[in-house]
């Protein structure tokens, strides 16, 4: 436990950063999983229109560095490939 009043309030913020970072962590999944079920629905105008609304969050998250921006552009980039390969189908 933190002895200081210094450390005491450091751990007081931690706690509620992390809860900030989990919540933004969330709605990376959620506009992922958005993406993802509209690649599975098999429309591809949808897909690319709900795609370029998740690149925005994957961004702002990365640019927050709540994620590493090699896996923002590894996510970004696979939910690419899906939505392009939808078209070849």
């Amino acid at each position: 436990m933190a002895n200081s009043a210094q450390a005491r309030k450091r751990a007081r913020q931690a706690v509620k950063q992390r809860a900030h970072n989990i919540s933004l962590r969330s709605s990376l999944r959620t506009a992922v999983k958005r993406v993802q079920k509209a690649i599975a629905a098999g429309d591809k105008a949808a897909a690319q229109s709900v795609y370029q609304e998740s690149v925005s969050v994957i961004d702002r998250i990365a640019d927050k560095k709540i994620i590493h921006k090699n896996k923002a552009a590894r996510h970004k980039s696979r939910l690419s490939q899906q939505i392009k390969a939808l078209a070849a189908a």
